[in-house]
Parts: C-alpha cells; sequence; structure tokens
C-alpha cells in the first residue's frame, strides 16, 4: 500500500506541472506513469517513471503512448527496435494507452521513421477486431 500512496502524493504534484514540454510522434519519453494494478506496467524510482514512445499526438496537452522495456520479449505482443545505441529496445504493444503531457519529464530519443513505419504496421495487426 506504501507505493500506492506514495504515487498518489507524486500523482498530485504531477497534475499541478503545466504542459511545458512540446512532443512529437515517434519521440521517446520517461513519463511518470505510476505504480499500477495487476498486469499493468508501472515506473520505477522516485517518479515512478518508464520510457514511452509518443504513438499519436492530439493535441499539446494529450497523447497516446507505448510503454517501453528493455526485458527481451520476441511475441506478437512486444516489437523490438534500438534508439541512442546498440542496446534493444521492446514496446509492450499490449500497454497502449493515453497520457495527459503532464506525465513527460525528459525526451531521452526518437525512433527511426522505419521502425515507427514497422511498429504500426505490426500495431494494426494485433489489434484487428
Amino acid at each position: 500500500m506504501d507505493d500506492f500512496d506514495f504515487w498518489n502524493e507524486v500523482k498530485k504534484e504531477t497534475n499541478k506541472k503545466g504542459y511545458p514540454l512540446h512532443f512529437k510522434e515517434r519521440e521517446i519519453y520517461f513519463i511518470r506513469i505510476g505504480k499500477n494494478i495487476g498486469f499493468e506496467q508501472n515506473g520505477k524510482g522516485e517518479y515512478f517513471l518508464r520510457p514511452v514512445l509518443v504513438l499519436r499526438k492530439f493535441n499539446r496537452y494529450f497523447f497516446v503512448g507505448i510503454p517501453l522495456t528493455s526485458q527481451a520479449k520476441e511475441d506478437m505482443f512486444h516489437f523490438k527496435f534500438s534508439f541512442k545505441s546498440n542496446k534493444h529496445s521492446y514496446a509492450i504493444l499490449s500497454q497502449i494507452r493515453a497520457f495527459d503531457a503532464n506525465r513527460l519529464e525528459r525526451k531521452i530519443g526518437k525512433m527511426s521513421n522505419d521502425d515507427f513505419g514497422e511498429l504500426k504496421k505490426r500495431l494494426r495487426e494485433l489489434l484487428k477486431l
């Protein structure tokens, strides 16, 4: 319960931040993703941070993002790519969700055009209804 209580305090602080960052699709940010329940991805550290790819920007306040992990997962729910170095990251396609821009902490990179196109293709396949 302590993590949830602490996250609640961080969330209150996050809500007061304002909207100082200008973000674009394909960019990767550490964001305050929080302490979540069950199998939902959590952030880590003092501000519950996790890297997230901006998939679709709706306006300067709101976007759809995909949390990232460094844990190797080779399945239909993960998309492997690299940015900034030879180290691989994995977009967790099953964890796609909407985020408020107040959660943005700092930009850490950008996905290549080719990888972004391939990720969107994989996501369309995964979400076929």
